[in-house]
């Protein structure tokens, strides 16, 4: 039983590595990564930083704020609008929160 436990966990965790490397490759894809990395402040904030400002529950406004732009909450620097589906924002917004 132990065994089975221990490969369902390493399987549950192969796919999570696989969905978030996914994720990551879609923010290089629409050039998020130009302004932002993963552990570093660039133009913008680390995504590690924003993990660390919002919840879960914080996914549409981060989506939205993909998605449109935004401005004030980091600094004077506006985040521009961004070429990206709504879908493909909520996407980007649920992997930024895992970064955590």
């Amino acid at each position: 039983m132990k065994a089975i436990y221990v490969a369902m966990m390493a399987a549950a965790g192969i796919v999570m590595a696989g969905q978030a490397h996914a994720d990551e490759a879609l923010a290089k894809a629409k050039n998020c990564m130009s302004c932002h990395a993963i552990d570093k402040k660039l133009v913008g904030p680390s995504y590690k930083d924003v993990a660390a400002k919002y919840k879960a529950a914080d996914v549409p406004k981060l989506a939205d704020k993909i998605k449109k732009g935004g401005s004030g909450v980091w600094g004077a620097v506006p985040m521009p609008p961004n070429n990206v589906t709504p879908e493909e924002a909520t996407k980007l917004a649920k992997w930024v929160l895992t970064l955590k």
